[in-house]
Order: C-alpha cells, then structure tokens, then sequence
C-alpha cells in the first residue's frame, strides 16, 4: 500500500495563501490532509537574478490516483507563474494510516 501514497510539496508567499491551497485540496478529497511549515527564507534563481523570499511549505498526503488531479488543481490555484511541485514516494508507514490516505482521497459517490 505504501507504494500507492506520496507527498507532493508547493511553497508560496502568502500564509492566507497557503491556507487556502491546503483546506481546498482536502475539502476536494485531493488529498487526506496538508501540512503548513512555518515561513522560512528562501533564495533562488528568478529572471536572471537572486531573490529572496519568505514562504510557507504545503505538504500534502494524497494517492497516486489522486496526483494528477491535485498537481492540475494547485496549478490552477496558485499565484506563482511556476509554483514548486515536488512529489515524494512513501516507502514506508503505519499500514492505518495509509488506509486512512487512501479512504480519504477516494472521491465520494452522490446518493
């Protein structure tokens, strides 16, 4: 099962911001939940200068299935013209709380 979760990472500059791209990937079942690190400075490349910045971390727990979706989503939602996208495949963990990734990312049927 474990080779069926991963984490996918974006980053942003607005706490409001990350906030929002967290609550509504899970309120869309995208993932089961997201994690918001505290803002920490970043440096890069942007434009043919270095810049640095404060972000904040989103970290999402989602399926395999779900990740094109969410990757489309975060996209769509996000305010920077090439937001980070990183995904991390999950190797390991408690076999509940994968199930519990899995059950929660399954798209809910309308009755």
């Amino acid at each position: 099962m474990a080779s069926d979760i991963v984490i996918a990472q974006t980053t942003i500059d607005d706490e409001e911001q990350a906030k929002a791209l967290a609550r509504g990937a899970v309120e869309s079942r995208l993932a089961a939940c997201a994690h918001i690190d505290q803002p920490f400075a970043a440096t890069y490349w942007w434009n043919g200068a270095i810049e640095t910045a404060q972000e904040w971390r989103i970290s999402y727990k989602t399926t395999t299935d779900r990740l094109p979706e969410l990757e489309a989503w975060v996209a769509e939602q996000h305010s920077y013209e090439v937001p980070e996208w990183i995904t991390l495949p999950v190797t390991g963990g408690s076999e509940a709380y994968l199930k519990w990734v899995v059950d929660e990312t399954t798209p809910q049927s309308v009755e």
